[in-house]
């Protein structure tokens, strides 16, 4: 392989150099794969939610994390917002035509992992134990989570 080759996008129209820090796929695949907007698509992918139902079915997000995840995700067209003029506005959000395209390989991939727990499949934590590799692992509770995401 030629050094510094760059992988383009195939097919007719604007070609993107998809590993140079300015190329606009790569700010798309960031808020899609950042540690909350994954989350969104998945938890839009069967349904219309509104801010706070998203808030709620998703544990653990802040109110200014969802709103700063899904602004990205509005602004990349991978996700709708409709606003009801009511007191106070009612707002909706759901998955676009390409929020969709986006979603399902992430809903995919989410699905196999679940299968795969839900069949008993053993963690890498699990494995590393087993061969005595790891040391003395916790899974941190929901308490520490939260600490953790007020850090952040």
């Amino acid at each position: 392989m030629t050094e510094g080759v760059q992988l383009t996008q195939a097919g007719a129209g604007p070609r993107y150099e998809v590993f140079h820090t300015d190329c606009p796929a790569r700010d798309v695949v960031d808020h899609v794969t950042s540690r909350w907007g994954i989350w969104v698509l998945i938890c839009l992918r069967s349904t219309d939610l509104r801010f706070y139902e998203l808030r709620d079915s998703i544990q653990g997000i802040s109110e200014k994390m969802l709103a700063q995840t899904l602004r990205a995700l509005v602004q990349d067209d991978l996700v709708w917002r409709k606003v009801e003029p009511t007191a106070p506005p009612q707002v909706t959000y759901g998955l676009t035509e390409f929020g969709q395209d986006i979603g399902a390989p992430l809903t995919d991939l989410f699905d196999r992992i679940t299968q795969r727990l839900a069949a008993g499949g053993a963690s890498a934590t699990e494995r590393l134990s087993a061969t005595g590799q790891a040391k003395a692992v916790t899974t941190p509770g929901p308490e520490q989570l939260r600490h953790l995401d007020d850090e952040q």
